[in-house]
């Protein structure tokens, strides 16, 4: 995992709550199409879950 995808994996943690790709942007200060691809990446490690349309959480370890 690089440091792109652990601040938006930290940033969901906090957020305690399923969150937009929008507002992780918003968080981390990351373009939200980054932080798009960098949620798909995780996505496919398995590292986040989609609990409902286009919100995204961390997948619990």
């Amino acid at each position: 995992m690089d440091e792109k995808e652990m601040i938006v994996l930290e940033a969901m943690k906090r957020a305690g709550k399923p969150v937009r790709p929008g507002e992780v942007a918003v968080m981390t200060g990351l373009d939200k199409k980054e932080v798009s691809k960098i949620i798909s990446s995780l996505k496919k490690k398995g590292a986040v879950i989609s609990p409902k349309r286009c919100f995204y959480a961390p997948s619990e370890e």
